[in-house]
C-alpha cells in the first residue's frame, strides 16, 4: 500500500484583495523529509502555511494534507500533525502544566515527559510570566507530544537560546530518522544546512528554487576571491560563466563562477595578481543570488 505525500501543493494562489500573498505555488514533501521552506520576512511562507492548516482558503489551486485537501480535512488527520509558530502568542492565564492537559485531552500526550526532558519550562507557573523562549519551548513541547506523522514549523526556532536551537535540531534529525515529516520554515540559512534535506526557496510568493541542498550548492558554482595590483570595476571582472563580481571592503574582489573557469583566466591575463582564493559557494551564496542583496539572518 502506498503511503501518500505528506504535502502536496499544486497552482496554489491566494490573494488578500488585490495583494499577492502565494501564486501559482507547486511542490510536493516526501514521507519522512525535513524540507527547508526559505525566504525573507514576506516573501510568503506564512502565507502558505496559513492554507495548509486550514486557516486560510484558497484563491485558486489546491493543496492536500496527509491524502486530504485542506478544505476537506478531518478531525482525524488534525490529530496527525504538529504545528509550532513563530514566537507563540499562549493564553496566559493557566499553567504551563493545565495548557498541555487541554491539548493532550485533544490529541494525547505520550511524550510529555521526554520533551519536557530536552526543553524545560517552570510548567507550574502562569504562561503569562514565561520568557519568550520559555513560550517557545513550550509550543515545541506541545507540538511533538502526541507523536504527529507531519511536522508544520513556521520559524520555530524564534525566541530560543543557542542551547535550545541545537536541541531542536537534534530533535528534528532524530524525527526524520523515525520517519517523521517536517515542513520547516526560516529565513536563517545557517539552519537549513543542518536539518533539512532539500530546500524550496520563494520570493515575492512564488518558488524560484526547489533542490536538494547539496545538488543546489552545486548548480551555484563556487566563490572565487582576487587580490589584484590593479582596481578595476567589478563589472570589467564579468564574463561567460560569471554570474556575479563585487569588491569586499578588504580590496579583494569576489566572483561567483560556475564553472568556466576558462574565461577566468583569459581575464586575468589583463592584470597583475597577488593572491587568489577558491571557496565553495555557501546558501547565503545562492540567497543573494536569487534576492539580489543581503540575505536576511
Amino acid at each position: 500500500m502506498s503511503v501518500p505525500e505528506p504535502i502536496v501543493i499544486e497552482e496554489l494562489t491566494k490573494y488578500y484583495g488585490d495583494v499577492r500573498g502565494v501564486e501559482d505555488l507547486t511542490f510536493s514533501i516526501e514521507p519522512g523529509e525535513v524540507f527547508g521552506f526559505l525566504g525573507p520576512n514576506g516573501a510568503g511562507k506564512s502565507t502558505a502555511i496559513r492554507v495548509l492548516l486550514g486557516l486560510l482558503r484558497p484563491t485558486s489551486g489546491t493543496a492536500r494534507v496527509l491524502g486530504h485537501t485542506v478544505t476537506e480535512r478531518t478531525r482525524s488527520v488534525e490529530h496527525r500533525i504538529g504545528y509550532v509558530p513563530g514566537d507563540a502568542t499562549i493564553y496566559g492565564n493557566v499553567t504551563g502544566a493545565e495548557l498541555l492537559d487541554y491539548f493532550a485531552a485533544l490529541s494525547g500526550d505520550e511524550r510529555r515527559e521526554e520533551l519536557l526532558d530536552r526543553f524545560p519550562v517552570p510548567i507550574d507557573r502562569n504562561v503569562k510570566n514565561y520568557s519568550r523562549g520559555n513560550r517557545q519551548k513550550l509550543a515545541l513541547v506541545q507540538a511533538f507530544m502526541h507523536d504527529p506523522d507531519l511536522l508544520i514549523m513556521d520559524e520555530p526556532t524564534t525566541g530560543l537560546d543557542p542551547l535550545a536551537q541545537n536541541e531542536l535540531y537534534e530533535l528534528l534529525l532524530d524525527e526524520r530518522e523515525r520517519g517523521v515529516t517536517v515542513l520547516f520554515s526560516t529565513h536563517v540559512l545557517s539552519e537549513v544546512r543542518k536539518v533539512c534535506d532539500r530546500v524550496g526557496i520563494i520570493r515575492d510568493g512564488k518558488l524560484v528554487a526547489l533542490e536538494n541542498i547539496g545538488e543546489l550548492l552545486g548548480k551555484s558554482g563556487k566563490i572565487v576571491r582576487l587580490d589584484l595590483v590593479e582596481t578595476p570595476d567589478p563589472e570589467e571582472l564579468l564574463f561567460d560563466g560569471a554570474i556575479d563580481s563585487s569588491r569586499d571592503e578588504d580590496g579583494y574582489y569576489r566572483l561567483v563562477v560556475t564553472g568556466n573557469f576558462d574565461g577566468l583566466v583569459d581575464v586575468l591575463d589583463d592584470y597583475s595578481l597577488r593572491d587568489l582564493e577558491v571557496e565553495e559557494t555557501s546558501l547565503e551564496d545562492v540567497f543573494m543570488q536569487f534576492y539580489g542583496g543581503e540575505p536576511e539572518s
